[in-house]
């Protein structure tokens, strides 16, 4: 079992930043992706952002955020982190941690375990 805490949403204008953070706990050493999703009410959760827990260099992003996110890691710390930019208000949304033990399509929703999520709030 791997446990997800997310931190550091809320409320932010329009063109501001945050950062989010996720501490994983257990399992950990099992992990091969962690990545970010978000999700607002009444649509589907959507891909975010998702980084290689095992090799240096591997990030992935969804188009509507590249360019402005940066997904990194800290494994000593366990720790995951997505600083976003330039934030508009399409980009609110509660946002999840999650972690998958497979190596095969990171940008997918098939992840083992998820976080509770932390709102993300971008007034225009």
């Amino acid at each position: 079992q791997v446990q997800l805490v997310e931190s550091g949403g809320g409320l932010v204008q329009a063109g501001g930043s945050l950062r989010l953070s996720c501490t994983a706990s257990g399992r950990t050493f099992s992990t091969y992706f962690m990545a970010w999703f978000r999700q607002v009410p009444g649509k589907e959760r959507e891909f975010v952002a998702a980084i290689n827990w095992r090799t240096i260099g591997s990030t992935y992003y969804a188009e509507s955020v590249k360019g402005r996110f940066t997904i990194s890691r800290d494994n000593d710390k366990n720790t995951m982190y997505l600083q976003m930019s330039s934030l508009k208000p399409e980009d609110t949304a509660v946002y999840y941690c999650a972690a998958k033990q497979s190596p095969y399509i990171p940008t997918s929703l098939a992840y083992d375990y998820w976080g509770q999520g932390t709102q993300v709030t971008v007034s225009s």
